[in-house]
C-alpha cells in the first residue's frame, strides 16, 4: 500500500493550481477584432453621443445610440437563451448641476447583467462610456463622434458580452454602457448608487475608456502596453484604519490596487506578448473616470486603457490646422489593440467568476518571530487557500504557497517585518480570487 505525505500531496496540490485553464485561449481566440470595428463605426456614425445630445431621432444622438447597444444586449441575450438581463438605469441630473449641465437631463446607463450559478450577488462588471464631446464641453450639436474615446472602450463591453454569454460562471458578469462621463461622471455615480440601493457585492469594476488607440502624441507607436489606473487605498476608509497603517503597512494595498495586481498577473499568465502597466495612481495627472464613482463608494475599480495618448484627438472639434486633422475620428482606432485589450478584460472577467470569494478576515502575526503566521475565514466554494508575500517595494506579488484547504499557515523563515502579506481562495478549477491584504492583527 502505498502512503502519501502530506508534503508530497502539498506538492501535488501546487502543481495543480499552478495550471492555465485551456478555456481561457479560447474566449482569447473569440474576440473579434472585425466586430470590434464594425460596433465603433456604428456608434461614431450616430454623430454625436454628447449627453445632452438628441434623444428622439433614429439616426442621430445619444438616444439612438443608447437604444441601439440596448438592442445588441438584447440580441446576444437571445442568442444565449436569455441568459443577460438587459435593462436601462436613469437619473435625473438637473440643469446646473455643474457648469456642463446647461439644461435638465437624464442619464441613462444601458445594463446587461450576466447571473452567476452560485454567487449570483457578485458581480464583476465592465464597462465602457456611451457619451462623446467636442473642444466645448457643452456643445451637444456639433458632431463629436468619439471614436476612440469611447466607442472603442464601449465596444468592447459589447463583445466581451458575446464571447462571455457562451459560457456559465459561479459569479455573476455586468457589461454596462455608462452614460454623463464627460459631463461630470454622472452615470457612474447613478449605477454605484444603485448598487448600494440593490445590496450588490461588486467584485470589481473594470472601466474601459480609450482602449484604441496605438500613435502617442509623444511619437511613440506601442501596441502591446496599456495601463492599469488604481488608487492605493479606498477614499472612504476609516480613521482607525489609517491609524493602523502607520504601524502595519499597506499604503499601496487597497482593494482597487489588488485588483490591479490581479489584472497584471492574468494577462502575464495568459497573454504574455502584452505589457500590462500598472500606474499608482487613480487615474491620470489631475484627470477623471468612470471608476471613480465606484471608488468614492467603497467598491474596487480600476481604468484600463492605452499607454499612449493622442491630445489632437480627444475632445477636439473636427478640424485641421498646420496640417493636423484634429478630432476623434474612426480612422484613428487601431482595432487589433482594441481587441487585445478586450481580450485583457475578458480573461480577467472570466477568471474572477469562475473563482470562489476573497477570504473577508485576513489575521497575520509573528512580530518578534522568525516565520510569518496567517490565519483568515474560510469561504464557500473555495478548496484551497495561496498565501502570497513580497518586498515591500515590490508592485507586484512574486512569491506564493499554495497550503491547501486549511484557514491558517506559518511560513517558516519569512520574517514578518521584511515582506508584505495576502491570502488569496482557490476554486476546484484552479481560479483565484482577488488577493486580501492582512486586515486584523493575530496575537497568540
Amino acid at each position: 500500500m502505498r502512503i502519501i505525505t502530506t508534503s508530497l500531496l502539498l506538492l501535488f496540490s501546487a502543481f495543480i493550481f499552478a495550471q492555465t485553464d485551456a478555456r481561457i485561449y479560447d474566449i482569447i481566440d473569440a474576440v473579434s477584432s472585425e466586430r470590434i470595428k464594425n460596433d465603433i463605426k456604428r456608434l461614431a456614425d450616430f454623430g454625436t453621443r454628447h449627453t445632452l445630445s438628441d434623444t428622439v431621432s433614429k439616426t442621430r444622438g445619444i438616444g439612438a445610440a443608447r437604444r441601439w447597444i440596448k438592442s445588441e444586449f438584447d440580441k446576444i441575450s437571445k442568442d444565449c437563451k436569455n441568459c443577460l438581463e438587459v435593462f436601462y438605469q436613469k437619473d435625473l441630473v438637473k440643469k446646473g448641476t455643474n457648469q456642463r449641465i446647461v439644461k435638465d437631463v437624464e442619464v441613462v446607463n444601458v445594463v446587461a447583467i450576466q447571473r452567476g450559478t452560485k454567487f449570483p450577488n457578485r458581480y464583476i462588471i465592465m464597462s465602457g462610456d456611451i457619451d462623446s464631446r467636442v473642444s466645448d464641453p457643452t456643445d451637444y450639436t456639433s458632431d463629436s463622434p468619439g471614436a476612440n474615446d469611447n466607442a472603442s472602450g464601449m465596444a468592447g463591453a459589447i463583445e466581451a458580452a458575446r464571447v462571455l454569454s457562451k459560457y456559465q460562471f459561479d459569479n455573476s458578469i455586468i457589461y454596462v454602457g455608462l452614460s454623463g462621463e464627460e459631463q461630470g461622471l454622472f452615470g457612474g455615480q447613478g449605477l454605484a448608487r444603485y448598487a448600494k440601493e440593490k445590496g450588490w457585492d461588486i467584485i470589481g469594476v473594470l472601466n474601459n475608456d480609450m482602449i484604441g488607440n496605438i500613435t502617442g502624441v509623444d511619437g511613440v507607436i506601442d501596441n502591446r502596453t496599456f495601463r492599469i489606473f488604481s488608487e492605493p487605498v479606498p477614499p472612504n476608509e476609516t480613521e482607525r484604519q489609517r491609524r493602523a497603517r502607520r504601524f502595519f503597512g499597506g499604503e499601496v494595498d487597497g482593494i482597487s490596487r489588488q485588483l490591479a495586481r490581479y489584472v497584471h498577473k492574468t494577462t502575464k499568465t495568459y497573454m504574455p506578448e502584452m505589457n500590462p502597466m500598472m500606474v499608482y495612481r487613480l487615474d491620470r495627472f489631475g484627470r477623471g473616470g468612470h471608476h471613480r464613482p465606484f471608488n468614492d463608494a467603497g467598491y474596487p475599480g480600476i481604468r484600463i486603457m492605452e499607454a499612449h495618448e493622442n491630445y489632437t484627438q480627444q475632445h477636439q472639434d473636427i478640424r485641421t490646422e498646420n496640417g493636423i486633422d484634429y478630432g476623434d475620428t474612426f480612422e484613428h482606432v487601431n482595432f487589433e489593440y482594441a481587441k487585445k485589450l478586450t481580450s485583457v478584460n475578458v480573461i480577467n472577467m472570466a477568471s474572477l467568476a469562475w473563482a470562489p470569494p476573497s477570504p473577508e478576515k485576513v489575521a497575520i502575526g509573528g512580530i518578534v518571530e522568525p516565520s510569518a503566521k496567517l490565519k483568515w475565514d474560510k469561504v464557500k466554494g473555495a478548496t484551497g487557500y495561496k498565501v502570497y508575500w513580497r518586498d515591500t517595494t515590490s508592485p507586484t506579488w512574486d512569491h506564493s504557497r499554495y497550503v491547501g484547504d486549511v484557514s491558517e499557515f506559518t511560513l517558516e523563515g519569512i520574517v514578518i517585518d521584511n515582506f508584505y502579506f495576502g491570502v488569496a481562495a482557490v476554486g476546484e478549477n484552479g481560479h483565484e480570487s482577488v488577493v486580501v491584504f492582512p486586515n486584523e492583527i493575530w496575537r497568540n
